[in-house]
Order: structure tokens, then sequence, then C-alpha cells
């Protein structure tokens, strides 16, 4: 059997051979070892918000988009609604449909009737039909590129209380520096610091967050960035969770189109400027 100190207690032994983090015999090897770290560190990070969400009211609501075989969603239902007094529902999002397929399978199988799965883009999710008005809690692990930023409009669309984002693969802004790296290069020493092609790809994923957490704030969310510890075999190691505490919104916004003018990304000011901004109920 596993240690007993890598399997929280009241973890059900049985789900975690389903997802696959334990073989049959219920034994972990360092792969799987790690990948349930990663999820119980999240789950850290998640736990609280959903106490303070769970003590406004009743039915605490989750959105996981990019979900994949949710082995996030699982595990915090698991750990966190199935034994608790009041109601709430976590729903997945991914595009693959045999993803989709058996997490349907899996919930139904070990009566999780609070999970719910749909075969779905995150820009798509955003007029979705099957999902309420609001959201408390919006995550969004590893999803690709624009998809994170896909992942803010939704949470802002649907008033989140919190947002859990742990960007991938943002290769949008590096394209935009890289179409104009000819007419930037001459008006400031900045410059420099996009001017080679591997710099262009690193300061772009670099300024791609800065943005999105001037985007949260000029929303009246306070902002926290940390690294993910547990994902140390990751060069994706960031960690982004957005509370809506009604903050003053003018300075970031000021800030984030001084940004977007400094480095010569005025054109994408429609991406970093779009959401409702409506305060969470």
């Amino acid at each position: 059997m596993t240690k007993t100190h890598d399997v929280r207690p009241g973890q059900s032994i049985e789900l975690l051979k389903e997802l696959h983090i334990l073989t049959r015999e219920g034994k972990m090897n360092q792969d799987s070892r790690r990948k349930l770290k990663q999820v119980y560190h999240l789950f850290n990070f998640i736990e609280p918000l959903l106490k303070e969400s769970q003590a406004k009211h009743a039915d605490v609501s989750l959105v996981d988009h990019g979900a994949g075989k949710s082995y996030l969603g699982f595990i915090l239902y698991d750990l966190f609604f199935k034994e608790s007094a009041k109601q709430g529902h976590i729903w997945g999002i991914e595009t693959r449909d045999e993803l989709v397929t058996r997490s349907r399978e899996l919930a139904k199988q070990f009566g999780f009737g609070g999970m719910s799965f749909i075969n779905e883009s995150v820009a798509q999710s955003i007029e979705s039909s099957e999902l309420p008005a609001r959201i408390d809690v919006v995550t969004a692990l590893h999803a690709c590129n624009t998809a994170t930023d896909d992942a803010i409009r939704f949470a802002l669309q649907k008033q989140a209380q919190h947002i859990v984002l742990v960007p991938c693969c943002q290769a949008e802004v590096a394209s935009v520096l890289r179409k104009n790296k000819g007419q930037a290069l001459g008006k400031s020493a900045l410059t420099e610091l996009w001017r080679h092609p591997l710099h262009t790809r690193e300061f772009g994923s670099q300024l791609t967050n800065v943005l999105r957490c001037l985007q949260l704030e000029a929303h009246g969310y306070q902002v926290s960035v940390t690294e993910l510890v547990g994902w140390e075999h990751s060069m994706k190691n960031e960690l982004i969770v957005a509370t809506y505490k009604d903050l003053p919104r003018k300075r970031p916004a000021t800030r984030l189109a001084e940004v977007l003018e400094s480095v010569g990304l005025e054109e994408m000011s429609g991406r970093f400027f779009t959401g409702d901004g409506s305060a969470p109920q």
C-alpha cells in the first residue's frame, strides 16, 4: 500500500485508483506521487476560497476550465463537497469528448451528483446555457495560450468571487511583439528586453501574465502571484489567485493602457480591456 502521508485523511483510495494515481494494488510511483502532490497543493489554495464562498451562501459553485481527466475536480469534490452539509457543484469544461465521457462515468460510479462535465472550449462555455449566471470560483490550470484569457473573460462575466490560474504556453503577445519589433527597436532602450528571439518569447510570456494581473485589478480584484510549489518539474510554475474586493480600478486600468503603449501592443487593448466588471454577488 502507499504510504499514509501521501494520501490525505478521508480521501477515497478507490477514487485514486480509478484516476490512475494509485495502481490496483494501491501503490504509487514517483510520477503519480508528484501528480498527487501538485493537486493537493492546489487544494490548499482553493479550499479556503470555497469556505469563504460557503459562508456567504449554501450552494457553492466551481468551474474548472481545461479540466482534462479532472484530477482536481474529483479530488476537490471528494475532500470538500462529499461530506459537506451544504450543497455545491463542480463543472469540468473540456474539449476532448473521450475525457468528458470518462469523467461523467466516474462521477456516476462514485455517486458524485454535484459534478457535471461539458464538452466545450473555454470560449464556448462563456455563452453556455448549461452553466448558471453566477459562479463562485473559476480555475484554469495550464489552459494553453489564449484559453487562459478566455477563462478570465468567463470569470468576469460570471462575476466570480475567486479566480485561480496557472497560465501556460503564452504565445499571442510574443507574436505581436515579434511582428512590431522593427518599428519598436529605435524608440526605447527597453526594447532590448525582447530584441533577441528567445527573449521575445520569454518576455512575451512574462508580459502576458503582468497584463492579466492588471486586467483583474482593473476589475476590482486583489491579485497575488506566487510559485506553484510542487510543480517542480514544470516550467509553467506561476500561480495567480484573484479575489474580488471591489478595489479602486482607475490606477490599474491606467497602468494597463500605459504598458500596452510602452511595448507597442496597443492593438491588443481589446483583449485586456474586455469583461463585464460587475460586482460579484
